[in-house]
């Protein structure tokens, strides 16, 4: 596994380009969830998730993946489970001071968001890890929350214009929807 790691950093530009496939791919596939309910993909999605990070990077699950932020190298693999930077005990050569014979989590953290297109997100402060979500998919969730914010911003475009000439729906109704028109308000024939 260890090795396997390792590699994970020293490909992280890679990795980084396959995980915004994967992620844009799973907001694209949110009418689909959504519709089979989130619920119900958890554990599947879950399931593959673990098996995937867990080979490649030897994931813990812990539901809040900041592998893109620390240049593919998981935090949550320190002994002391540091989400913000190594501790002040990292060896020469960049060695954990609890675990000699591996590198620090953190120093890898480095090495790899160098490599990264958006490397400077390892400089982000990260907030602790919530407990409650371990187990759960990150990918799923943070598809499932891009998504939210895209239809937000749809719906905020489509109605920006009627929020600005409010008066304008008493004066001229269909000059500023605030909403598509259902199907059965369309009917053939009517002022086309």
């Amino acid at each position: 596994m260890y090795r396997v790691r390792l590699f994970a950093v020293r490909h992280s530009r890679a990795f980084e380009w396959l995980y915004a496939r994967l992620e844009s791919t799973m907001v694209a596939l949110d009418p689909l969830f959504a519709r089979i309910g989130y619920g119900r993909i958890e554990r599947p999605i879950a399931a593959i998730e673990r098996a995937t990070k867990g080979l490649l990077f030897d994931c813990k699950m812990c539901g809040q993946c900041v592998l893109s932020s620390t240049g593919m190298s998981c935090p949550m693999n320190c002994p002391k489970q540091l989400r913000n930077g190594p501790c002040g005990g990292v060896r020469p050569g960049g060695y954990c001071e609890v675990k000699p014979q591996m590198h620090c989590v953190w120093v890898l953290a480095w090495d790899g968001a160098a490599r990264m297109k958006d490397g400077s997100k390892v400089r982000d402060v990260q907030p602790p890890v919530d407990r409650r979500l371990e187990g759960s998919s990150s990918w799923l969730r943070v598809s499932r929350e891009k998504a939210a914010g895209l239809r937000e911003a749809r719906e905020a475009s489509r109605t920006s214009i009627a929020k600005a000439f409010p008066d304008a729906r008493a004066h001229e109704p269909a000059a500023a929807p605030l909403a598509t028109e259902p199907a059965a308000a369309i009917k053939p024939g009517r002022d086309q």
